[in-house]
């Protein structure tokens, strides 16, 4: 695969943290992708190819303790505390972090470290 662009870059970067990454039933994967103005997060149980819990700063659910702050830092730690409660109640309590393909700084960090201080180990 060529590299041509900023996004080959990450998809393969991205294809080599999946080979050492996987979710289990015990230990499932949260997986973020951000947009220029979203972030999306999910929970992947590899094993059995099933989502367990997502979130985004498109839900409506979300979209009101959001207030202007969607796509930024701001936006990412409310949803990271989002997806920490749902796998809680799920009784899901440790995770394994596939940060696919992005730089762990920024947004990417911002939804661990809220997932972390919610309650997920990581």
């Amino acid at each position: 695969m060529r590299i041509k662009t900023k996004d080959d870059r990450r998809v393969r970067i991205k294809y080599r943290i999946r080979k050492r990454v996987l979710g289990n039933e015990v230990r499932p994967r949260l997986t973020v992708f951000r947009s220029v103005a979203h972030i999306y997060v999910q929970v992947v149980d590899d094993m059995s190819g099933r989502t367990i819990a997502s979130a985004s700063t498109v839900e409506s659910a979300v979209k009101g303790s959001l207030k202007n702050a969607r796509g930024n830092v701001a936006g990412a730690r409310v949803i990271g505390k989002t997806i920490a409660e749902r796998l809680l109640e799920k009784g899901v309590k440790r995770v394994v972090f596939d940060r696919n393909g992005f730089l762990y700084h920024g947004r990417v960090k911002a939804v661990a470290d809220a997932a972390r201080e919610a309650g997920l180990e990581f």
